[in-house]
């Protein structure tokens, strides 16, 4: 299925590098005017003000970790799942301590032949969780959802079982003996401009406040919040071997799970999928999709300071290579696709590849790969990058690429 965004493809945009502006990267070993010559550097300096730089001019402050009140309630459990070979469970979140505070509802599949802790896959999904896969035993979401084909009134029905499930291998992930987390991204935050009334926003506005100030977090925000509320449960399950989590994003959801593992730690590995503006792409490349297209056609993803560089992506004290540069040491794998150019596959190549000499810091090679690869020849050392054919979407051949990727580094 795809989620690409429709409405903003509409404008007129650049697809032919001759017009590509000169443009020049900050160096993402010099912060604050000094280089970072060290690991132990970066960690105790550098890391964090690259990481500000984010907060106060994208994706905006996000509230602290786990709130009070947070709790979880397992709703279901069925071991006989995907004719037997699967474990799925049903896991009621709520961040607040009523009853009608924001929540969101963990799907989980784990394989049912696994011995010890399995190792995770999260991702947020576009579909609701009874999209992921057909079962009539998970619960039909009744979070507000973008109206398309099953989709009434902004509500799920019964014929959106099952609706997104070519985007996720299921059946591949537990064959590798992995399992997967996913959670509806509209329970976080619904994907539309309402003055942040209706997600988790409100839940930590200070008395008097209606929106967060401009430096504080979108939708973006929100949703790769809620990845990290994931892990919250996962190291509580004992099912669960929760220090080996990948996270994985598609599109605006991929934006969501690198700004994720950038904030936390606990992601082992970062995957971004057709991620693009605001995700892995070069900004200052101004191809595709732009700041300027982005934030008038979704003004709710980033923080309001974002707006300062429509049309000025060469002002911007950062660029995609620093985003990606805050997972290090830890992987990431970055994936394009050729015929979906509005998300710049060269531009998300050249973020992966300009993050390399953070992860030089630390002994690693990162993606160790001058040349962008030819189509659906994978590449990479510490960190891996492939553009395979087709549109913008998550194909088998993406999912068999990431998990050859965990095998990696997981399974050492």
């Amino acid at each position: 299925m795809l989620w690409c965004s429709v409405r903003a493809q509409n404008i007129n945009a650049n697809y032919d590098e001759a017009k590509v502006p000169a443009y020049s990267l900050p160096d993402p070993l010099v912060v604050g005017g000094d280089r970072i010559r060290t690991a132990e550097a970066w960690k105790a300096n550098g890391r964090a003000q690259v990481l500000r730089l984010f907060e106060s001019h994208m994706f905006g402050k996000t509230p602290g970790g786990r709130p009070p009140g947070m709790r979880f309630e397992v709703k279901s459990t069925d071991r006989q799942a995907l004719a037997g070979t699967a474990i799925r469970k049903e896991v009621s979140v709520r961040f607040g301590a009523s009853e009608d505070s924001p929540g969101m509802m963990i799907l989980l599949y784990l394989p049912k032949e696994a011995k010890g802790r399995v190792p995770m896959f999260v991702g947020l999904n576009f579909s609701g969780n009874h999209g992921v896969r057909s079962e009539p035993g998970i619960t039909l979401s009744r979070s507000w959802m973008r109206n398309r084909s099953g989709v009434v009134d902004n509500r799920a029905t019964e014929e959106t079982r099952g609706a997104g499930a070519s985007s996720w291998a299921v059946e591949k992930i537990l064959a590798r003996g992995y399992g997967l987390a996913t959670v509806y991204y509209g329970d976080l935050d619904p994907d539309f401009d309402d003055g942040f009334q209706n997600g988790v926003h409100p839940l930590f506005y200070r008395a008097g406040q209606t929106r967060p100030d401009p430096d504080q977090w979108g939708a973006i925000g929100a949703w790769a919040w809620g990845l990290s509320r994931i892990v919250d449960y996962l190291e509580k399950d004992p099912d669960v071997d929760a220090s080996r989590v990948a996270v994985m994003g598609h599109s605006r959801l991929g934006k969501a799970a690198l700004w994720a593992g950038a904030q936390d730690e606990r992601f082992g590995i970062v995957i971004s999928n057709d991620s693009g503006c605001g995700g892995a792409a070069l900004s200052k490349r101004v191809f595709g999709e732009t700041v300027k297209i982005i934030n008038n056609a979704f003004p709710h993803w980033f923080c309001g300071n974002f707006k300062v560089f429509n049309d000025k992506e060469s002002e911007l004290p950062f660029d995609q290579h620093m985003l990606i540069a805050l997972m290090a040491p830890r992987p990431v794998y970055v994936a394009s696709a050729q015929e979906d150019q509005w998300a710049d596959p060269k531009g998300e190549f050249l973020g992966l590849r300009h993050a390399d000499p953070v992860y030089g810091l630390f002994g690693k090679e990162g993606l160790g790969a001058d040349e962008m690869p030819g189509v659906n020849q994978p590449v990479g050392k510490s960190n891996g990058y492939h553009v395979r054919t087709g549109k913008h979407d998550v194909t088998d051949y993406d999912w068999e690429r990431y998990l050859d990727f965990a095998d990696k580094h997981f399974r050492r």
